[in-house]
């Protein structure tokens, strides 16, 4: 008697008018057989058009035993902090999604072409998370792994992999509580998963590791510098940000040039960037206020919102206007009586620009002026989602109560630009 199909076994679904060839996925749907496609994609066929279903390979009953991957010691060390992200999982049959990927072993096993570049002296895990249920002490968790690799004399530098959605803000984080940089701190990600042909994984990560064992020793993100496999961009940590929900080269540097091209085999450096020095320690930093919030001005905000806030948080990064204007003189909810009353009763409230390129100019129009008179720090061409970090940074040291605006302004990890790059 033939055997049933399961999930996970390679099948071909003969249907009234094709043939196709996939992997058996678990279906919650009625009436529906789900199958992922060689290039990764899952689609659905109605029952009622397949004519027969046959196994071309049948799932293995237990996971392969993955053996100890050989390496070359005479490379470069790095050391791979796991996080999370679609690098770092892989596919699920039974859910036709991807899980954490739970040992080194199987990390080094998809993408061994790594082990051409670098030799990878230590994997460590410090946690699994998407990076939406990531928050500052997670970040704290990530500095401290990087710190202790970081002082290890043998190491060359480090590669941190991290889900896409909100990495930028883990850059930003990593860039100001690692002080003193000595070495490459470079993150990396996939968009698209290692079982799908269009995969940006391998590609990153053999980038990551020519930028971790380079000369540029900054906190960075490394990948796709186009939708094709041609090179990488390494992009400064604070001056970078997602820009498209599902393209490989979804992340790019705003108001500033990239660090670097980056191929598999070479680095070409673009803009001038902190040199790497062995012999320099780094000091961890990691002071953090977790009393700030992040809003955006939207036409119609009520200037209750103020008062709301300033009873539960000590400090606000407000996504303002063009050069830098919120509702104010004839609008009927005038933001500004809000605004100066809540930095009158010590609440910090700084200014980001909503348009993300160009920079903050409070002085070129009187609503900027008069809302400058609030005592509201215009933060230049920050990003906001660094600015955001940024604050909860400065106002975790209590010793910089009465230097906020000065630190707020002073850049720390490249974070204002002097002169703008398009």
């Amino acid at each position: 008697m033939e055997k049933e199909p399961r999930a996970g076994d390679k099948v071909r679904i003969s249907t009234v008018k094709e043939d196709i060839e996939g992997i058996l996925l678990e279906s919650h749907e009625p009436g529906l057989t789900l199958i992922k496609l060689k290039s990764g994609y899952n689609i659905g066929i109605k029952n009622e058009d397949i004519t027969n279903i046959g196994i071309l390979s049948q799932k293995e009953s237990k996971a392969p035993e993955l053996k100890k991957i050989k390496q070359n010691s005479k490379l470069p060390n790095v050391d791979i902090i796991m996080t999370g992200g679609t690098i770092s999982s892989r596919l699920d049959t039974e859910t036709g999604a991807v899980k954490w990927l739970t040992s080194p072993e199987e990390l080094l096993k998809f993408y061994p072409d790594l082990l051409e570049i670098v030799n990878v002296r230590k994997i460590k895990v410090p946690f699994m998370k998407a990076s939406e249920n990531m928050d500052s002490e997670d970040w704290k968790e990530i500095a401290r792994n990087c710190e202790e690799s970081l002082n290890d004399s043998s190491v060359s530098g480090v590669i941190v992999t991290h889900g896409t959605d909100f990495l930028h803000y883990t850059s930003a984080a990593l860039s100001f509580f690692l002080r003193d940089l000595n070495k490459p701190v470079v993150l990396t990600y996939a968009q698209r998963s290692s079982d799908r042909a269009s995969s940006d994984a391998s590609l990153n990560l053999m980038c990551a590791a020519r930028a971790a064992i380079s000369e540029i020793a900054e906190v960075m993100i490394v990948g796709h510098a186009t939708s094709n496999d041609d090179f990488c961009y390494a992009l400064r940590g604070s001056k970078v940000r997602k820009l498209h929900s599902s393209k490989r080269d979804a992340f790019k540097p705003v108001n500033t040039k990239p660090l670097a091209k980056i191929w598999a085999d070479r680095v070409e450096t673009i803009s001038s960037f902190r040199r790497r020095d062995d012999n320099r320690k780094i000091k961890l930093d990691l002071s953090f206020n977790d009393r700030i919030a992040l809003i955006k001005f939207y036409p119609g905000m009520e200037p209750e919102m103020f008062e709301f806030l300033s009873g539960r948080y000590e400090g606000i990064i407000l996504e303002v206007a063009a050069l830098g204007h919120v509702a104010i003189d004839e609008a009927r909810r005038n933001l500004l009586p809000a605004i100066k009353k809540a930095i009158d009763n010590g609440m910090i409230i700084c200014a980001a620009g909503q348009t993300i390129y160009g920079r903050l100019d409070p002085l070129v129009y009187s609503p900027g002026r008069k809302l400058m008179k609030t005592g509201i720090i215009f933060l230049e061409d920050m990003l906001s989602e660094c600015a955001y970090v940024k604050l909860g940074w400065v106002l975790g040291h209590k010793d910089w109560k009465n230097k906020i605006k000065e630190k707020m302004l002073s850049s720390f990890s490249g974070e204002i630009s002097e002169r703008l790059v398009e």
